[in-house]
């Protein structure tokens, strides 16, 4: 069936026009009224006011021709709004259907995962990419990667080592590091951030750094070789190593302001396997540190602040081994330090807190004075027992916090400055050094510091009847 064109207006108005004049032909049988146009404007004037005219000349009368058109039009209207409200339903009935179909897809898109084709609001068919899930990262700490370490797999690997580099004994060591660094490459930077440790732990806690989490067999057979290897491979084994964390240092710490300089990330072997190592080493062979304690001093490299808590770690870890190298170490590395005015209050603090350490290990006194003099060289030398002095004993206006941990540590330290054998050679010439300052301490005027020098200055008296003769001669200097 063919749909209904709808009439325009014209044609209904042309067709009613049409209508009209044939029913008008037909009543009036085909005649024509003749009218004059004079005598027709008179009779309208006259009529005008009793005939009721529309504004535009039309009558107001229900038979005029205009009705008919009208009515097609109010027709029209009618069948044009019934058509829009139809098309309107039909047109939110299609809507709600889409809206349902779609939600119906996206569940079941969502339930099934597929990888297939989506449709849009707009019609469009776009591809839904597959959601990729990132494989989870998988923590692995020190202790963890520690305990997988086979005691008889390293053995093995320390007996090929040093069959293959018999004489090479640095190149030994150096693969050595690389068997601890494949053992502990799965721990990440977060698992050991020993930066931030080193800053804010104690010098307790970081002496047990990281050796605390090595198996005891493992640490037994390794210490077991570095034991037969050259002090002087150990010596610049250990320095390597150090290199090695400060660079690691460095790059944590970045770059100056306004440096181009890239900063990159430290391996894994400077944050675990290298401390794993060297403290192997320094509590092995401890006596190795000593004859590096002047290059340490002296180098550049090796000083600052920033530097201080990492010889601090070295130093407590040759304590472990040999509590006299401790305190050797600490002596005249770390002393002179904390008696600078440059040595802020954290600085003096560590140090105080690894003396402390070492001098309440147990048996510490009598393995410390058994130890005092050791191939010539002294536990704590006239220069130091000076700087103790004036620590212990200030003004009273000088007095800190840290001047009553030196008067606890002051007893046992003066007792190993003033050890050694009467009337030996040596001992006359360590008693002339002393009495020396302490001659000069006495006459400051500082009240507790001059009843000590006194009592010191005595006892050179008695030790050495040289430094009389060197007080008379002194005395006469002044006169």
């Amino acid at each position: 069936m063919d749909e209904e064109r709808p009439i325009s207006f014209e044609e209904e108005e042309k067709a009613a026009i049409n209508a009209s004049i044939n029913a008008n032909k037909s009543s009036d049988h085909g005649w024509q009224t003749v009218i004059y146009p004079k005598r027709q404007r008179k009779t309208s004037k006259t009529s005008g006011s009793n005939t009721d005219l529309r504004a535009n000349g039309v009558s107001n009368n229900k038979s005029n021709v205009f009705s008919s058109v009208e009515l097609h039009a109010d027709e029209r209207r009618r069948r044009n709004l019934e058509l829009q409200r139809k098309a309107a339903e039909e047109a939110a009935e299609e809507a709600s259907a889409s809206r349902i179909a779609r939600s119906k897809q996206r569940s079941d898109d969502e339930d099934e995962s597929d990888d297939g084709d989506e449709i849009v609001d707009n019609g469009k068919v776009e591809s839904k990419k597959p959601k990729q899930k990132k494989p989870k990262r998988i923590k692995v700490t020190v202790a963890e990667a520690a305990s997988k370490i086979d005691a008889e797999n390293l053995e093995q690997f320390l007996i090929e080592v040093s069959a293959s580099y018999e004489s090479q004994h640095y190149i030994q060591l150096m693969r050595f590091a690389d068997y601890f660094a494949r053992a502990f490459s799965p721990v990440k930077n977060a698992e050991f951030p020993w930066t931030k440790m080193f800053k804010e732990s104690t010098v307790a806690k970081l002496a047990d750094v990281p050796l605390n989490d090595v198996p005891e067999a493992v640490y037994k057979t390794s210490t077991d070789w570095i034991n037969k290897r050259s002090s002087d491979a150990l010596g610049s084994f250990i320095l390597w190593s150090l290199d090695t964390i400060f660079a690691d240092l460095a790059n944590h710490q970045g770059v100056t302001k306004g440096s181009k300089k890239v900063v990159q990330q430290g391996s894994s072997k400077a944050q675990v396997a290298i401390f794993v190592v060297l403290a192997m080493a320094l509590r092995r062979k401890p006596d190795v540190l000593i004859g590096l304690l002047p290059k340490l001093r002296e180098d550049p490299k090796y000083q600052g602040q920033d530097k201080l808590p990492v010889i601090l770690w070295v130093i407590a870890q040759a304590s472990q081994g040999d509590l006299v190298v401790g305190l050797y170490s600490w002596v005249h590395n770390l002393f002179p330090v904390i008696s600078a005015k440059s040595c802020n209050t954290q600085s003096r603090d560590l140090i105080l807190q690894l003396l402390e350490r070492i001098l309440s290990a147990p048996k510490a006194r009598s393995i410390l004075l058994n130890g005092a003099v050791r191939k010539g060289e002294r536990l704590v030398p006239p220069s130091a027992l000076e700087l103790l002095i004036r620590a212990t004993f200030p003004a009273p206006s000088a007095r800190i916090k840290a001047t009553e941990r030196f008067e606890a540590a002051y007893p046992t330290l003066k007792e190993l400055a003033l050890a050694g054998t009467p009337g030996s050679k040596a001992m006359k010439q360590v008693t002339q050094q002393i009495f020396t300052f302490v001659v000069k301490a006495a006459g400051e005027g500082v009240p507790d510091l001059s009843n000590e020098a006194a009592s010191i200055g005595i006892w050179c008296l008695t030790q050495n009847p040289d430094c009389y003769k060197q007080w008379v001669s002194d005395a006469i200097l002044y006169i």
